[in-house]
């Protein structure tokens, strides 16, 4: 079985998936050397930023409601908890539930822990946590003082589990580990299928279908199209609580809209438990969506339920969409996101009539857990094999040389750290943070609006890129972007 559960930890995207995280060529060409498995990550010979494994398992697992997370390092590394905070307590606001702050705790390592370990101080910091709060679970992230000391993260779990009468989760998600830091979101779910899922009850039957995600954001759109099929969403992980984890093996079905993020839990409740993954297209844009519903009708044996849906959204959304292209005809765009929104959006913005000049991924994984390469990658390789892309690792002094070359109307991307600096360049800056963005028909329209307010409204972009000076020399912007990457 590729999800081994009889681990306490799962493999990094490196050696698991084949991830890279350096490459730089046609859409066709990374196809073609994923189905072999023959693609070799380039190094860089100069580095600026990149994010950390760690953080996606913050931020993912920090959000389920009754559960507390203790980051087992020094205090620092528990800065991602601010950032979680806010996402959580807006989740919580549009979802009309009180507002509380997520429940983040760090065992606050010292010098002198790195040098004698921590792991009594662990074992207190667990006794204090079900003492204060009493939660359905605890999760226990390591870090890179934890993980290069070799504290016994994993035994203190066993010794504890006769007097904490709940779940008590090891996550190894140290930042050291890996460079794919998506490998943290991993860590967490291998946490969850490992230490929290249980096996069905017999006799149970659900309609319940498991939907993986970040915020949920188009939940009520997703009950009133799922509700057609006769089936209820949970939206996992984010949000939810642990009885509801428990009982994902009870699902008829999991979907997922981020195949980074979906791929481990989906494979993993398929393999071990007979819960079918739906592997397919995200269901961004016209063909995303009906790729998705299809899907979806063809699992739970309602094909044709599909069909109709499909065929009601198109013509209730047809001439909107047609405007949008009327009005976006002749403009360009670059790209620049995680792996599977990246090739995903690349046909989200075609199915709007802009014409994509580059696609930049933080990452690119040769193959899922499935063995198989990425279905959106493949898809835009049959539609364009010379389509130019590359995998940038969120490295900024690449991406803004490359959009210096490009000079594209539009840079769209899904992070806040790279589309900033397109905004100082003086180019309309489109920042996708929902999942939900162009969802469907609906969200397709809504995308659509929002790319033609930009380039209506540049004139923060222009003003910006009139008084400010880019922190990169012209000698810099006159190189080759890749100048630094090794062949």
């Amino acid at each position: 079985m590729s999800i081994d559960l009889e681990h306490s930890q799962t493999s990094t995207r490196e050696d698991r998936l084949g991830a890279i995280t350096g490459y730089h060529g046609t859409i066709g060409e990374i196809v073609t050397g994923a189905g072999t498995r023959s693609l070799t990550s380039k190094e860089r010979l100069f580095s600026q930023a990149s994010a950390c494994a760690a953080g996606c398992a913050h931020t993912y697992l920090g959000r389920i409601q009754d559960a507390v997370v203790i980051n087992h390092a020094a205090i620092g590394c528990s800065s991602d908890a601010i950032g979680g905070n806010v996402i959580n307590q807006w989740g919580q606001w549009v979802r009309g539930w009180d507002r509380t702050n997520v429940r983040f705790v760090s065992t606050n390592m010292t010098e002198q822990d790195t040098v004698f370990g921590a792991t009594g101080k662990l074992k207190e910091t667990i006794r204090e946590v079900w003492r204060r709060y009493h939660p359905e679970a605890i999760f226990i992230t390591s870090s890179c003082a934890s993980g290069i000391i070799g504290d016994d993260i994993l035994g203190v779990c066993e010794d504890l589990k006769e007097e904490i009468p709940i779940p008590l989760a090891p996550v190894f998600c140290e930042g050291f580990k890996t460079k794919v830091w998506a490998s943290g979101f991993d860590a967490a779910l291998h946490a969850i299928l490992k230490w929290i899922v249980q096996p069905p009850r017999p006799g149970i039957k659900s309609n319940k279908v498991n939907l993986v995600n970040f915020q949920a954001s188009a939940r009520l759109e997703v009950i009133r199209l799922f509700d057609r099929f006769g089936l209820e969403p949970v939206f996992v992980v984010p949000y939810s609580r642990v009885e509801e984890l428990r009982r994902m093996s009870e699902a008829v079905a999991t979907l997922t809209v981020c195949g980074t993020l979906g791929g481990y839990l989906g494979n993993g409740l398929e393999e071990h438990y007979g819960v079918p993954y739906v592997r397919t297209l995200q269901p961004h844009g016209i063909e995303g969506f009906s790729a998705w519903l299809r899907s979806l009708g063809t699992v739970v044996g309602k094909p044709e339920v599909a069909e109709e849906v499909i065929a009601e959204e198109i013509a209730k959304y047809a001439a909107e969409i047609e405007l949008l292209r009327i009005e976006l005809k002749g403009t360009t765009a670059v790209v620049g996101m995680g792996p599977s929104f990246s090739h995903n959006y690349v046909r989200v913005l075609q199915e709007l009539g802009v014409e994509v000049i580059w696609g930049a991924s933080w990452h690119f994984d040769q193959n899922y857990d499935n063995g198989i390469p990425p279905e959106s990658s493949r898809r835009l390789a049959e539609e364009n094999e010379t389509f130019p892309v590359s995998v940038t690792d969120q490295q900024n002094f690449e991406l803004l040389n490359l959009l210096n070359r490009l000079k594209p109307d539009l840079y769209v991307s899904r992070h806040p750290g790279s589309s900033v600096w397109a905004t100082k360049m003086g180019i309309a800056s489109v920042m996708v943070a929902d999942e939900f963005a162009s969802f469907g028909l609906k969200g397709l329209v809504d995308f659509g609006n929002i790319l033609t307010d930009k380039l209506r409204n540049r004139g923060l972009a222009r003003r910006l890129a009139s008084r400010i000076q880019l922190p990169y020399s012209h000698w810099w912007m006159k190189q080759d972007a890749f100048a630094f990457m090794e062949e």
